[in-house]
């Protein structure tokens, strides 16, 4: 099976009426950067690879999907005049919410606090759909910065995007939420490969380990609709470094503050690694 992430088709998604609807995403990559369990630095990845994928000359939205508990803005010490849901409750143009971030990438915030989007309602399924359907087209690669878990909401937003990227810890609980969360994709959305990447990796060659158990568990308790075992993709280790917190606490992006840390270069080839993986821009 080839390791590259194919071409973006139309994605269906479910109206409220129950009929189907493609969201239109041109030559824009969607990727989901997910995780099962919360605190496992899936904000601190997504923002980093954004700016590292910049640096390599890409076109990148950065679009903070956790509704409920948007944090996004936190990590890039950004304040926001116009958020998501401005947008979504026409308050906003969809224009005024995207803002450049540190590093030179696009971000669309949430609100943070907002019990109104904890729950997928066909509002706001409609108004996700509306905004990839505007924005991506504009971009090279769209990384939704979904929240942990599985609930509906989640779930929905990687249902937006052709692959998805876990981020996960090599502690046990974060493990465990992890391959529930590949698990729940794999049956529920019917895919067939997703990616990994260890996060906090202690010792050198951490992550290729841990995909690998996680592998073998996958084989023996997860059928796929081929029939073929799902296959779970190592993409890297971002190594623990002191730097990572103190750059987090100083609410700036790890590239900037220390290009030269171990987990810099880490985040750095992550990223080299996703752009060499994309295929070439289709006609459109």
């Amino acid at each position: 099976m080839s390791d590259v992430l194919s071409p973006l088709h139309p994605t269906k998604a479910t109206t409220p009426g129950g009929e189907l609807r493609t969201i239109r995403t041109s030559n824009a990559h969607i990727i989901a950067v997910t995780s099962g369990k919360g605190g496992v630095g899936k904000t601190f990845v997504s923002a980093n690879l954004a700016a590292a994928l910049t640096r390599l000359g890409m076109r990148v939205l950065v679009l903070d999907a956790d509704l409920g508990l948007a944090n996004l803005d936190v990590v890039l010490n950004l304040y926001p005049k116009v958020t998501l849901h401005d947008v979504f409750t026409g308050k906003a143009s969809l224009q005024d919410a995207v803002v450049t971030a540190p590093g030179g990438f696009h971000v669309l915030l949430a609100g943070s606090g907002m019990v109104e989007y904890s729950r997928l309602t066909p509002e706001v399924r409609n108004q996700l759909i509306h905004v990839i359907d505007t924005l991506a087209p504009n971009y090279d690669v769209v990384l939704l910065d979904t929240g942990a878990g599985i609930s509906d909401v989640v779930l929905f937003s990687v249902s937006l995007a052709k692959e998805v990227l876990i981020v996960a810890t090599p502690e046990p609980t974060s493990l465990t939420d992890a391959y529930a969360a590949i698990k729940v994709l794999a049956t529920q959305q019917k895919r067939q490969n997703m990616r990994l990447v260890i996060n906090q990796a202690i010792r050198p060659g951490d992550g290729r380990a841990i995909t690998g158990q996680l592998q073998q568990v996958l084989n023996r308790f997860v059928n796929t609709e081929s029939g073929l075992p799902m296959r779970l993709i190592h993409m890297g280790d971002i190594p623990a470094d002191k730097a990572v917190r103190d750059a987090v606490m100083r609410r700036q992006l790890l590239l900037q503050a220390t290009p030269g840390c171990a987990a810099s270069l880490a985040v750095a080839q992550l990223a080299s690694r996703i752009k060499s993986m994309l295929p070439a821009p289709q006609p459109e």
